[in-house]
């Protein structure tokens, strides 16, 4: 037998493993192929969602019920929610749920050193934008007064129960618990073995696999441009996401003007007055929705230089801020690594 006959028999085996191959691969495409992409749409939290996610069977009921879950566990809305009987110092047992969320957001707070704190509540209903409308003739006497018993290191977990240093703090997990909802329906359509979908609630989102059009999910940022009534579509930058999580926060959408003076909703848990910088609105992009969303609210606090700061020692964080320059136009800052999912 010859050189050449002895290595054509060697590539047979190869060739018919490649065949083989292709042949699934293509079957396998196929039926990915024959499943449609199926939209859910609604309202929760105060805002809307809509989930797209490619399956062979309709998920609405089952991702109802998971929101559901989480509307019982962290919405101030909800008179018969965990984080109420917190509120109103009622004897709770918390569950699974609000245990996660209370610990990440601790961890936040730590890491942030309290410019992210869940028990900001009070200031934020002193200022307009809670549940409770309280009068906005406001002294600095009332605030100090309020500050008293607003600090994450006020409360704290012990089993299943939440502490409290004082009777009168509140907890409002608003800034974390869109993600949340997010994460927990995309935990859902994991657990169904969905390998494309996106899940937003009220713009916070979660991308994996790829979108109808068999590309990654193409998501936009919007322009801080002042809109109470929440109609503006004009995009500073699209991206292109896959097996990622993103959540924006800004105070061009939710402020008001007194006086000719504007306020803005995110407040600074450590002075108790809005915040008033030059940073317009913070995008991040991280492993969940939940850390992306308390982040995004974090930075809004800190500002734009202190914010860069903070970023310098968090490189796990992939962040686009929009913030107004010196000469008054808005200007850009982002991290490196998000330049390559930029669309141009």
């Amino acid at each position: 037998m010859t050189n050449r006959t002895k290595w054509t028999l060697l590539r047979i085996p190869f060739l018919v493993l490649l065949v083989i191959g292709t042949i699934l691969i293509i079957r396998n495409n196929q039926e990915k192929a024959k499943y449609p992409y199926i939209k859910n749409e609604g309202y929760v939290f105060g805002t809307i969602y809509r989930i797209t996610y490619q399956n062979d069977k309709d998920l609405e009921s089952e991702i109802k019920q998971e929101l559901a879950k989480v509307d019982e566990s962290l919405s101030p809305f909800n008179p018969k929610s965990i984080i109420s009987a917190i509120n109103s110092n009622k004897d709770t047992t918390i569950n699974t749920m609000f245990k996660e969320v209370f610990t990440m957001a601790q961890n936040i707070s730590k890491e942030t050193k309290g410019d992210y704190d869940i028990t900001v509540s009070p200031l934020v209903n002193l200022w307009g934008f809670g549940f409770k409308h309280d009068s906005l003739n406001i002294e600095k006497s009332t605030i100090d007064s309020i500050l008293q018993f607003v600090g994450y290191d006020k409360v704290h977990l012990e089993g299943d129960k939440i502490y409290k240093k004082d009777p009168r703090i509140m907890l409002d997990c608003s800034s974390i618990a869109k993600g949340y909802g997010v994460d927990v329906v995309a935990r859902l359509l994991e657990r169904k073995g969905v390998k494309n979908y996106l899940v937003e609630i009220g713009g916070e989102i979660v991308t994996k696999g790829i979108s109808p059009k068999q590309v990654p999910w193409k998501i936009g940022i919007n322009k801080p441009i002042e809109d109470s009534l929440n109609i503006n579509t004009d995009l500073q930058q699209m991206l292109s996401l896959s097996n990622e999580a993103m959540a924006t926060s800004g105070n061009y959408r939710n402020f008001y003007y007194k006086e000719g003076k504007k306020y803005a909703h995110t407040i600074d848990p450590h002075t108790g007055f809005p915040v008033e910088h030059n940073l317009l609105s913070a995008t991040v992009i991280a492993k969940d929705c939940a850390t992306a969303d308390a982040y995004a609210t974090s930075l809004m606090v800190m500002g734009i230089d202190k914010a860069k700061t903070f970023l310098e020692k968090h490189p796990e964080l992939i962040v686009y801020l929009i913030y107004s320059n010196e000469k008054g136009e808005n200007d850009v800052f982002f991290t490196p690594s998000l330049e390559k999912k930029f669309i141009k």
